[in-house]
């Protein structure tokens, strides 16, 4: 009898905020839940019990931790902080919106919209070193969980950028190719013991009454 040397994680973007719900870049900011939020984080860890994981690796930011708890709960797992997770950070966009960036700097924007990790905005983290940062930590992840489920909770813009860089995607295309991952819902990576992976299913809801 052999033993699965692969992981299964399911990638899941922490519950709405507030700013997400004003379409503002959170990034590093810690922003909490709003109750729509918090009711997507029980969704989860509804689907979490009826779905059962060996572990539970979150970002610090408490958006994604507070996501993560009642999972964790369900489960009786403790969670695993992994700092590889946090979302990046937008420079002077946290806080804002686009829509507002581009009144102040059209070109900028346009450039943004055209090749965002080309084009990136003021002092915000270099997108190509995110995504090697990510995908990084979904590989030890996967690696110290062979032939397990592991749901992993983070954020829209780093799991979108890890997710073009796991399966050979340019990163420059994570905003066409993947528009935007659901709060709260799942998508399961398969990643290989030569740290490869297949995308097995993107932005499945937990309860598909929720937003």
């Amino acid at each position: 009898m052999t033993t699965s040397t692969e992981a299964t994680l399911l990638l899941a973007r922490h519950g709405q905020t507030v700013w997400h719900a004003e379409n503002r870049y959170a990034g590093v900011s810690d922003v909490s839940l709003t109750d729509t939020g918090r009711t997507q984080a029980d969704a989860l860890g509804r689907w979490a019990a009826a779905h059962p994981v060996d572990a539970i690796w979150t970002s610090p930011l408490s958006r994604a931790v507070s996501t993560a708890d009642p999972a964790c709960r369900a489960l009786g797992l403790t969670p695993h902080r992994e700092p590889g997770l946090r979302e990046c950070d937008f420079g002077v966009l946290e806080g804002r919106t686009l829509a507002e960036f581009a009144t102040e700097d059209p070109a900028a924007a346009e450039a943004f919209r055209t090749d965002p990790v080309a084009n990136p905005f003021p002092r915000a983290e270099d997108p190509s070193a995110a995504a090697e940062r990510g995908a990084a930590t979904l590989r030890r992840i996967a690696a110290d969980h062979p032939g397990e489920r592991v749901l992993v909770v983070a954020h829209n813009t780093l799991l979108r950028l890890v997710l073009c860089t796991l399966l050979s995607i340019p990163a420059g295309e994570y905003r066409r190719v993947f528009p935007r991952l659901r709060n709260a819902a799942i998508s399961e990576l398969l990643v290989k013991s030569d740290g490869s992976a297949a995308l097995l299913s993107l932005n499945v809801p937990c309860d598909p009454d929720l937003p």
